[in-house]
C-alpha cells in the first residue's frame, strides 16, 4: 500500500463566504461549492444529521488545496480560547509562499487579518510572519528574498 498524496487540509469555519473571500484574495482559486449531508456524511464523520456545505480551494500552482466547511448540523462549536496562541496542541497553522509580503498583507488586512507578531527577517533568505484570519485560523507567510 502506498500513499499516493496529500489530498487536501480541511477547515471548519464560521463563516464560509468570509473564508472563501479571504483565500482568493491570498490567491487560491475556487475549485466549486458543495452542501454535504446523509448517511454517509454521517458515517465518514462520525456525528449523527450532518448538513454543512463545504468549498474546494487550490494553490496557484494547482498541488496544494483547502477544504473549508461551514457546519449547519451540528453547530460547530469551539474547543477552548476562540483565539489559541500558535503553540496550541493541534494544527498548527498553514504557511502560504509569496512573492509580496507587505502587499497580501494589505490586501488580507481589508478581510479582516491581523498579525501576531511582526514580519520578520531570517537571515537573508525569508520574510515572514503569522497572521489570524477568518474564525481564528494562523496562517504563516513567506516571502524568499535570496534566490
Amino acid at each position: 500500500m502506498t500513499l499516493h498524496r496529500m489530498d487536501n487540509v480541511g477547515i471548519v469555519v464560521e463563516d464560509l463566504d468570509a473564508a472563501v473571500a479571504f483565500f482568493t484574495e491570498l490567491g487560491m482559486t475556487l475549485d466549486g461549492r458543495a452542501q454535504i449531508e446523509g448517511l454517509f456524511a454521517d458515517r465518514a464523520v462520525g456525528l449523527d444529521g450532518v448538513r454543512s456545505e463545504i468549498a474546494m480551494l487550490r494553490t496557484p500552482d494547482g498541488h496544494g488545496k483547502l477544504e473549508l466547511a461551514q457546519y449547519r448540523t451540528p453547530e460547530a462549536i469551539a474547543d477552548g480560547s476562540p483565539h489559541p496562541p500558535p503553540n496550541t496542541l493541534g494544527l498548527h497553522r498553514v504557511m502560504f509562499a509569496v512573492d509580496d509580503i507587505d502587499d497580501t498583507l494589505a490586501r488580507l488586512r481589508r478581510h479582516g487579518a491581523e498579525l501576531l507578531g511582526e514580519v520578520a527577517q531570517y537571515r537573508d533568505v525569508y520574510r515572514l510572519c503569522y497572521l489570524r484570519g477568518p474564525s481564528g485560523i494562523i496562517l504563516a507567510l513567506a516571502q524568499q528574498t535570496t534566490s
